[in-house]
């Protein structure tokens, strides 16, 4: 399949709203589905392909029980995906596809999102390797997150090497577009999973992460990044429990703020 991509101007809406759409993550009821009416058709201009990958076990919660590469699905991209549209103004396709790397399809879809690489042992082989290196020197963006501790580092690094042998990951830089390309993120704080969270005696909910937070990359030859890397945080989980009292506010916002700027520098990079 010989597909090309399309790069366009994307006007932004302000982002002032941004509490307002925090409260689009607390309208879902309890079987999982937003109580929006609005939904996008196959013509949108964003869809999102979650990378399926051969995996044993998995986990979940609010009843969800997923493999490793489904983690926080459905209610993540539930609470996000209306959300987004409320900051900018694309149209966003709320049903994204859940596609292997063997799959053809995945040149219909420059925004990849491949999760849980680590406990889910991700191991591309030749073919889904060679695809996946073709999909992103086409143009692509992939979205790693929920990568914690240098043994899941170790099992992530060793696939990605097989996409990338000769391409290094860096840190990506504080000035990078991809930071301040709709909201200015200038401070470099993890986002916890439900996992990671503890109440402390003095009733202040407080996060034990797995390790410092690194926010890493691989650019192309252009110095587009290609592949975003969410280490020792879990963006995803701070989509999910958008409508858990437990789970901090601030923490939600910043996923949001963070999963807007990915989507916004791949449609536009």
């Amino acid at each position: 399949m010989h597909h090309r991509w399309i790069r366009r101007e994307i006007t932004l809406k302000t982002a002032a709203g941004l509490m307002a759409c925090l409260l689009v993550g607390i309208v879902s009821h309890a079987g999982g589905r937003m109580n929006d009416s609005r939904t996008d058709s196959a013509g949108a201009e964003f869809h999102m392909a979650r990378v399926k990958y051969r995996t044993f076990g998995g986990g979940g919660s609010h009843g969800y029980y997923q493999p490793w590469w489904a983690i926080d699905y459905p209610l993540a991209e539930e609470h996000f995906f209306p959300a987004l549209r409320r900051m900018t103004n694309l149209t966003v396709d709320d049903e994204e596809a859940h596609l292997e790397l063997t799959d053809k399809r995945i040149f219909d879809y420059p925004f990849l999102f491949l999760q849980q690489p680590g406990r889910g042992n991700w191991r591309p082989t030749s073919e889904e390797a060679a695809n996946l290196r073709e999909h992103l020197l086409r143009g692509g963006f992939l979205l790693i997150d929920d990568l914690h501790g240098e043994y899941d580092w170790s099992i992530f690094e060793a696939a990605i090497r097989r996409v990338f042998p000769d391409r290094p990951i860096v840190e990506i830089p504080e000035d990078d577009p991809l930071m301040h390309v709709f909201f200015d993120l200038d401070e470099r704080t993890p986002i916890p999973g439900e996992r990671h969270l503890r109440m402390s005696r003095g009733g202040q909910i407080v996060a034990q992460m797995e390790g410092q937070p690194h926010w890493r990359g691989i650019y192309n030859d252009h110095h587009d990044l290609m592949v975003a890397i969410n280490f020792n945080s879990d963006m995803g989980d701070s989509w999910e429990h958008a409508d858990d009292p437990f789970y901090p506010v601030p923490m939600t916002a910043l996923g949001y703020k963070l999963g807007t700027n990915y989507i916004i520098y791949a449609m536009t990079h």
